[in-house]
Formats: structure tokens, sequence, C-alpha cells
């Protein structure tokens, strides 16, 4: 049993390397896709393509092309990254560009007498934008945001590839090293599992303290 303490504490300590990949990537993610969404919707024809361009480049490559990218080619250039910055530069963009898309959606789908009423008050486009249309919006997006959140800890495997020590780089060590296949891969099952339904309630209840209060209706 001591011998299997060891073991599974590597597991453990990967464990929280997946964390914190997940947390620094969603929080790439959100920032890129709100930025990427509504920089889509801009007047600005220079603005709207470019953002069509990181959404559809991000969205129509390989995560495993844009991890060894961040990782091997950007210091060839003189833009230095560490394997752990990589991996959370890979993971936000690639899952910020498919978010770009759902923030996007929602606020097309808030009903246009909102953003009429607010002209009507006098608002700037930035005043309508931030206090009547995004806090309507972003309940719509937060189930979808969710999912996308979800899908980045479950791609954080991926890390495994640059010699990151992520939990499944480190089940793969543990299983080497004692020829076994259903511990070390049962246990970062249950892992993954048990971080993703920290998320999936954690968004549902945010949904709901957010949504007091607000008509959402479309």
């Amino acid at each position: 049993m001591q011998h299997w303490f060891g073991y599974l504490q590597l597991i453990f300590e990967g464990a929280l390397l997946t964390a914190q990949l997940t947390v620094l990537g969603c929080a790439l993610a959100l920032f890129m896709a709100i930025i990427a969404g509504l920089a889509r919707m801009s007047k600005v024809k220079a603005i709207s393509i470019a953002a069509t361009c990181y959404i559809e480049f991000f969205r129509g490559t390989s995560i495993f092309v844009q991890l060894f990218w961040a990782y091997f080619v950007l210091p060839l250039v003189g833009i230095p990254v560490s394997p752990f910055l990589a991996g959370v530069l890979a993971l936000g963009l690639n899952v910020g560009a498919y978010g770009a898309e759902v923030v996007r959606g929602a606020v097309q789908s808030i009903d246009k007498g909102q953003s009429e009423a607010a002209l009507a008050l006098n608002l700037t486009p930035y005043q309508r934008m931030r206090h009547v249309i995004l806090p309507q919006a972003f309940v719509i997006m937060l189930p979808t945001f969710g999912n996308n959140a979800i899908e980045l800890l479950k791609g954080t495997a991926v890390v495994s590839l640059i010699s990151l020590a992520d939990m499944t780089f480190q089940s793969q060590v543990v299983r080497a090293q004692t020829g076994s296949t259903a511990i070390p891969f049962l246990t970062i099952l249950i892992l993954y599992f048990m971080m993703a339904m920290v998320i999936s309630r954690g968004i549902r209840a945010l949904e709901r303290h957010l949504s007091d209060g607000l008509d959402v209706t479309k």
C-alpha cells in the first residue's frame, strides 16, 4: 500500500497542474471569446476581418499543431515560452475561438427593443453594450461556456506531449514504472470527472445567480 501511495501522490500533483492549466486557460479563453466575438460584429471592417481570421484559424487547425507551434516555433522567432505557458496559450486561444461564436450569437439574440430603449435613454454604444446587452447575453452564454470549460479541462491532456507533468503524463509514468494500467488510469478518470462536476455545478450556480431579475427571453 505504501508503494502505491507514492505513485498516487504523483498523479495528485499532476492533477494540481491540470487544475492550474484549466483555470488559466479558461480565463484566457473567456477574454479572447468576448474580445473576438464583439470584434467580429464591429462595423470597422479591418477589426471584423482580424477577428474572423483568428476564429477560423484556431477552429480550423488542430490543437496539437497549435501546441507544438507555441512550444517549438515561437522560441525560434525570439519569443521564449515555458511548457506551462505554451499549454495555456494553446488551450486558451483554441477554446476562445469557439467561445467567440457563442458571444456573437448570444449578443445578436437579445431583442432589438433592448437596444432601442437604451438608445432612447441617450446611452452611448459602449454603455448600451456594457449595461444593457452584455448582462443579458452573458446569462445565455453561460451553459455553452460551461461546456467549453469542460472541453478545455479534457484538452489539457495534450500538454503531456511536451512533457508537462499533468495528471495524464504522471499516470503514464506510473504505468511505466509499475506495469499497471488499471489503477493509474482509473484514478485520473475519476479525477477528470470530479473536476468536470465542479465546473458544471459552478456554472449552474452562477447562471441562477445572474438570472435573478433579468429577462433573457428572446
